[in-house]
């Protein structure tokens, strides 16, 4: 093993001896006690299978046959959750084939970000992970279920689900993901019509023609933003089928993946002998592997507070430590775009999950030593799924990388060290993608140009007042100022600032997700404005340092000066009615920094 990935979970067990301890006993505790329906009394029993048929009423009498719940993103609006609509039917009728049961036990909401981009809605995204989570408890809560089936996908979606399901950490989990569309018009393109738009040389009947060319059927959006490292980072914590992630929709290979998966989670539970409970099963090895994962690929930095809120779920603390800490010894090894060329489905070409798995084993950067919900060890994950005679079996993956510019090896990575930096100075702490910013880009000392709202900022750029070099400073776009939306209607203005020659780079306690591009962008500042972080004193003008290659964000204004400025007051009162952000006022008030996972319980 790489002696700082041992370190690091070294730190994090000890870190969290206490807190893994108390949650081991919670679901030792549900164990015993049988929160199951064999607990339930005779009439809440009947409440549980009135509805059912009557072979599923006598198998559910019959405490020796498994009920698996299956908790459902599946809405018909998203591309991406879709083609969910049919899948508890064909796993139930699965699960019938071998002596189980299974019931739909709740479905969760799953918003879309490229639907609500630079909309009031935008303001609800990260809050509704909370929501997810606490979906999954209220469907989980009947207590009918001796294992559970969880059908996500995107942004907040997965990573409520993992909550939810660690939650319930007494029950056996397996994560079924729908896979990714087929590939519409390249990404690059994508983002050339987006630039002329802004540019003003584009029509929007020429701008909507080429989103609809992008996204343009069922499934995961291909480029490889929140949603794609979500599937990355469950696979290689072991909580999909291997290979499963990457698959897509409505194809022969992705409908037996599915009911293979309804198979498996009947031989995890109490009834199979072989109990599993997805409470032990994540451990903190799972978890570092999990943030191997996002840094070895260049993933999303959703997944910096993600992943936070997600080990705390299962009694584990990691904060950006860990993370810069693992990112200095685990090399890049995948180029997709934003990072490269390549969308998801090149990369499954490429090797896939498969391969990334056997590169990192090898470099001793991934703990084998763990459950999955194939078996013991990781190494399991180096297999890909295939269809022989119409049967699904699993063979070895790969050897080598079936492209060298889009999955490198562990001898000739891409970069040293991965995909993301946790900055800090004394404007706070923040992250930067810098996986897909060119090294000349990285470094910028400029002077500020501050907004408190990501909408004033259109207004500026349309009228030439950024043509300059700058620091683009949008603040009180926290977590409890507005819920920490996404902002990634800012990189294209910028990045055509950028491609005039202008040197710019972008500081906010908002979010930009994993389709940050090529402007730097110093993000999820922490502490935000709206808690009196020093990002509220920042004025026109102050020059600001960036530099992502050594993680530095600082304000150069002498400290008698910022000691004597006040905070900078901003009325918030639109951001916080309208569009049904009224009903989350209680989460928003109590919502963490975005280094303890931004989470409200």
């Amino acid at each position: 093993m790489n002696s700082t990935v041992q370190a690091v979970t070294k730190r994090i067990i000890e870190r969290s001896k206490a807190s893994r301890e108390a949650y081991l006993q919670k679901i030792e505790k549900a164990m015993r006690n049988k929160v199951t329906r064999a607990s339930l009394p005779c009439s809440n029993l009947a409440h549980g299978f009135a509805a059912c048929c009557i072979d599923d009423k006598n198998d559910l009498k019959n405490i020796l046959k498994s009920n698996i719940g299956i908790i459902s993103s599946y809405n018909d609006m998203l591309s991406a959750h879709k083609p969910y609509e049919f899948y508890p039917e064909q796993i139930r009728k699965v699960l019938h084939e071998v002596g189980a049961v299974g019931q739909m036990a709740g479905g969760v909401p799953a918003m879309c970000d490229g639907v609500t981009q630079g909309e009031p809605g935008m303001e609800l995204s990260l809050m509704s992970r909370d929501i997810i989570a606490m979906s999954v408890a209220v469907g989980l809560s009947h207590n009918m279920f001796d294992g559970a089936l969880y059908l996500g996908i995107c942004d907040k979606i997965v990573p409520g689900l993992f909550v939810g399901a660690l939650t319930f950490g007494h029950l056996p989990a397996i994560f079924i993901p729908a896979g990714p569309m087929p590939s519409g018009l390249a990404n690059k393109e994508k983002v050339r019509i987006r630039q002329l738009y802004s540019e003003g040389k584009a029509t929007r009947e020429d701008l909507l023609e080429s989103e609809s060319a992008s996204y343009h059927t069922s499934g995961t959006c291909t480029f490889y933003g929140t949603a794609n490292s979500n599937q990355m980072v469950i696979e290689l914590m072991g909580l999909h089928l291997p290979g499963a992630a990457f698959v897509q929709p409505e194809t022969a290979l992705r409908f037996e993946l599915t009911n293979a998966a309804a198979k498996q989670i009947t031989r995890l539970t109490q009834q199979s002998g072989n109990y599993m409970p997805v409470g032990k099963m994540v451990d903190e090895k799972v978890i570092v592997n999990g943030l191997v994962a996002l840094l070895a690929t260049g993933g999303s930095t959703n997944l910096t507070m993600h992943i936070v809120a997600m080990a705390k779920a299962a009694g584990i603390i990691i904060n950006w430590d860990d993370i810069s800490d693992l990112s200095t010894a685990v090399p890049l090894l995948c180029r997709i775009y934003p990072n490269g060329p390549a969308d998801i489905n090149y990369f499954q070409a490429a090797g896939g999950t498969a391969l990334l798995v056997r590169e990192l084993l090898a470099g001793g950067l991934l703990h084998e030593d763990v459950e999955t919900v194939a078996g013991h060890g990781l190494s399991r994950y180096t297999k890909e799924p295939i269809l022989e005679n119409g049967q699904l079996v699993f063979r070895e993956g790969p050897t080598k990388s079936l492209d060298e510019n889009v999955i490198a090896s562990i001898n000739k990575p891409f970069n040293s060290h991965g995909g993301l930096k946790v900055m800090s100075g004394n404007l706070g702490r923040a992250v930067m993608k810098t996986s897909a910013i060119a090294p000349e880009h990285q470094i910028i000392e400029a002077p500020a140009v501050v907004f408190n709202s990501q909408y004033d900022l259109d207004a500026e750029y349309k009228a030439g007042k950024l043509d300059k070099d700058c620091v683009v400073v949008v603040r009180y776009q926290g977590p409890k100022a507005i819920g920490m939306p996404e902002l990634h209607k800012l990189i294209t203005p910028l990045g055509v600032l950028q491609d005039k020659g202008y040197k710019v780079a972008l500081l906010t306690d908002g979010r930009l997700s994993g389709a940050s591009g090529k402007v730097p962008a110093a993000i999820h500042v922490t502490p935000e404005a709206y808690d009196g972080g020093l990002l509220s004193k920042v004025q026109d003008g102050d020059i600001i340092r960036v530099n992502g290659q050594t993680g530095e964000i600082t304000l150069l204004v002498d400290e008698a000066e910022l000691t004597k400025r006040q905070p900078a007051p901003f009325d918030l009162t639109d951001s916080h009615q309208g569009c049904g952000r009224e009903l989350f006022t209680i989460i928003r008030e109590n919502l963490t920094s975005a280094e303890e996972g931004a989470v409200s319980f």
